[in-house]
């Protein structure tokens, strides 16, 4: 897939300056999925083979980027670089690109926020990203979306390795270990110090070695179509926003302490009053005010400044400067009238699995039966449960089966819940025969 030879042997020929005839040197047959390797045996990579480029910032530097990506061949690997725990928005701070014949380009989409030019450029070509569900969207965001994509960590759980994540695979499959301490840095920060680059750059350093090794073990496990059929969900879906709650302040960590609807309105006001300023600021809800601070102010309700700053979290100077906009907060929640103090909302789908044998024995029953059913076919074709189908597909299919009974029925339903028709084809007919009740 790549005119470039094998990593390993690249790495050898940079040693020497000649060309390796050992034949350990050249990239080694995939272990079996999910076995361990020594990270003492993994060669540290610690610098791109070609050097850690400075990002491109210019327009003029873009259409070089450009020219000298539409020239190359091959897969293209693509990663991003966002600021999450710094900063309110999701969007890329970074786009890291490496091709056949081009090289790796870094790109700061601060002054670039339009690369729909480099997007017209690869288009035609496969893009190599790892966990590409966590990067699509804000690729989006900046003009760049796949027509073909390939996900090394989505292929690595469809092979079943139990480590999945960029440095496990690339120690178990082409024995080079990647740092990643710079993986939670604040991206928005300019200028981006060297060490922070170069990691950037040895994200896609081995993307595309990294997925001709996972390519052959799916070929060799006979599991190439499931992955084309996910791989296709990605594109279609992958870059889609995530979906907004109806009410988002209900997953404030600790909220399950406060207790009684006028606290639960005052954890609501303070969380909208929190994420204003958020939103404001471009900054995470989290360094505005914790968590903890909405809930504990919540639970005690605090009437002046000075019963509030004593609170935990609400110590810190930027905290204490907005303390008369958290009180005005509580304050709102306390003059509510009972009518629009929050209610508990309506439970979309099934009730929690540890309710259902009181509310329905008979559909616990048939939940039990199609979890075993769904455990044992995904243990048989080593493959992770969740990735065989998704498991509140399986709730509710269990919850609320088609009146009908049947292998098209049941198929049909998995397709309502966004299932491919590798996992209903894994699945059927074992999963019809789960969902009846042993008299029929």
């Amino acid at each position: 897939m790549t005119d470039e030879p094998p990593l390993r042997r690249r790495a050898a020929e940079s040693r020497t300056g000649e060309v390796s005839t050992d034949p350990t040197s050249a990239l080694p047959e995939p272990a079996d999925a999910g076995t361990e390797t020594d990270p003492d045996a993994a060669v540290p990579l610690t610098a791109p083979r070609d050097g850690t480029p400075a990002p491109v910032a210019t327009t003029a530097e873009l259409d070089e980027v450009v020219a000298r990506f539409a020239a190359g061949t091959g897969p293209v690997a693509l990663d991003a670089e966002r600021a999450s725990g710094y900063r309110y928005s999701q969007r890329a701070y970074l786009v890291q690109l490496r091709r056949g014949g081009a090289g790796t380009a870094l790109i700061d989409p601060l002054p670039l926020p339009d690369l729909s030019a480099l997007d017209a450029a690869i288009a035609e070509t496969e893009w190599v990203l790892h966990a590409a569900s966590q990067d699509l969207a804000c690729l989006a965001e900046v003009g760049l979306r796949p027509r073909r994509l390939f996900d090394t960590e989505l292929a690595a759980r469809l092979a079943g390795f139990e480590r999945v994540g960029l440095a496990a695979l690339t120690e178990q499959l082409l024995g080079f270990s990647l740092e990643k301490h710079h993986s939670a840095a604040d991206w928005s920060s300019r200028p981006l110090p060297e060490s922070w680059l170069t990691y950037a750059a040895l994200d896609v350093e081995l993307l595309v070695d990294l997925r001709d090794a996972l390519d052959e073990e799916l070929q060799r496990q006979g599991k190439s179509a499931w992955a084309a059929e996910e791989f296709d969900a990605l594109v279609r879906n992958g870059a889609r926003p995530p979906r907004v709650r109806a009410e988002p302040w209900r997953r404030t960590s600790g909220i399950h302490r406060v207790r009684g609807a006028r606290a639960q309105a005052r954890v609501r006001s303070l969380w909208y009053a929190r994420d204003q300023i958020a939103a404001r600021r471009d900054a995470a809800p989290g360094r505005v005010l914790p968590d903890s601070a909405i809930v504990a102010a919540a639970e005690l309700d605090p009437k002046d400044e000075k019963t509030l700053l004593t609170l935990p979290g609400f110590g810190g100077r930027s905290v204490r400067r907005l303390a008369r906009t958290w009180l005005a907060a509580l304050d709102d929640a306390r003059q509510l009238p009972d009518d629009a103090l929050p209610v508990s909302p309506a439970v979309e789908g099934p009730p929690p699995p540890h309710r259902w044998a009181e509310r329905d024995p008979v559909a616990a029953g048939r939940l039990a039966r199609a979890r075993e059913v769904v455990v044992g076919t995904a243990g048989a074709h080593r493959l992770p449960a969740e990735n065989l189908i998704a498991p509140d597909s399986i709730r509710r299919l269990a919850w609320q089966p088609p009146t009908e009974i049947t292998d098209e029925t049941v198929a049909e339903a998995l397709r309502g819940f966004g299932a491919r028709e590798w996992q209903i084809g894994l699945l059927l007919p074992a999963l019809t025969e789960a969902l009846r009740t042993p008299q029929q």
